[in-house]
């Protein structure tokens, strides 16, 4: 049927063919068709549910101990259950494998590994080499999604991750702006995941920052992401980067969360079908309203019937939802590349 609507061409230098219908493109991998996925943070097994009722396409969860930045660590147990009940929607579940591994975690990380293979997690998102070895020399059957945060910015280093680590997708760096994501495609030779609403995290690092700042000015505070703290730059005292500290160290936020609700139809049209949902910052039913703005969107922009007007009906609703106490803004979406350094 879509053959009959749309031109049908091969693209330079990949395995990928386009299919135009009217006001947005169609991509194919492997000649099977790629869907808009998108793919939701969850912080409890009720908004589960909610987030699978409303119509996304993953959910990412996962534990304390190899899990970054997730709005709630889940018990084994628990993610078993979200397995379940994942699989029995037709759904997929994700579960995050990115830590920044020292040894001592390495060392410990097999049972991990065979249970997540278990309980048939669909993907897991790994960031370090060490994972992937472990993997491929272990045989493991798990897919993986390439995720090294600030660092994946080049379709070559994943297409790298692609060819060598048997990696199935990746997840794109925050900071890189649409000139240079747009020129991606040509060369990228498996999906990439982008941000399109939530949190984004700007600089983590494995030292404890917030408690070495608590120890020398003597303070006796709380470092969670629930305290709510955040930085200002000394030149401009509206600025507000989130900040926290856990286990894995610390994590500092970008100064306004993501929004690109009005970009949707141009990252579909360069073939950026992957979408992910952050509900880092935003808890609560709010983050399931917000999660079936985007899924509106999806499916309007399958039908052809995505308008401007509608993108920016949603994107006031969205607005509405947010947190009061948080802005948003396109990121680094509109940067010229000279200005990012």
């Amino acid at each position: 049927m879509f053959l009959l609507l749309g031109m049908l061409q091969d693209s330079y230098k990949t395995n990928k063919i386009e299919l135009r219908n009217h006001n947005s493109y169609f991509f194919w991998y492997n000649n099977d068709m790629k869907k808009i996925i998108i793919t939701a943070t969850a912080e409890s097994i009720e908004q589960v549910q909610a987030l699978l009722e409303a119509g996304v396409d993953r959910i990412y969860v996962g534990e304390e101990k190899y899990g970054l930045r997730l709005p709630h660590n889940f018990t084994y147990d628990e993610l078993n259950r979200i397995s379940q009940m994942v699989h029995q929607a037709g759904k997929e579940m994700t579960v995050a494998v990115n830590a920044l591994m020292h040894q001592d975690m390495m060392d410990q990380i097999k049972p991990y590994l065979d249970f997540l293979q278990e309980i048939e997690v669909d993907y897991i998102t790994v960031g370090d080499a060490g994972v992937f070895y472990v993997l491929q020399r272990d045989g493991y059957k798990l897919k993986t999604i390439y995720d090294a945060s600030t660092m994946v910015t080049s379709s070559r280093q994943i297409n790298f991750w692609g060819k060598n680590a048997g990696v199935s997708e990746a997840v794109l760096a925050r900071e890189i702006p649409s000139a240079e994501l747009f020129k991606m495609p040509e060369i990228l030779e498996i999906p990439a995941e982008v941000l399109v609403y939530g949190a984004s995290v700007i600089h983590h690092s494995k030292r404890p920052l917030l408690q070495n700042y608590y120890n020398f000015t003597h303070i006796d505070d709380a470092k969670s992401r629930e305290r709510d703290l955040f930085l200002a730059e000394p030149s401009d005292p509206q600025s507000h980067y989130s900040i926290f500290e856990d286990k894995h160290g610390t994590h500092i936020f970008a100064n306004n969360d993501l929004d690109l609700m009005t970009k949707l139809t141009e990252l579909v049209d360069h073939g950026f079908t992957h979408w992910k949902l952050e509900g880092l910052y935003t808890p609560g039913q709010n983050f399931v309203e917000i999660a079936k703005l985007f899924v509106q969107a999806r499916d309007l922009i399958e039908k052809g019937e995505f308008s401007h007007d509608q993108a920016f009906l949603l994107d006031e609703l969205l607005h509405k939802l947010h947190p009061k106490n948080r802005f948003l803004d396109t990121g680094f979406y509109d940067y010229d590349p000279d200005m990012v350094k």
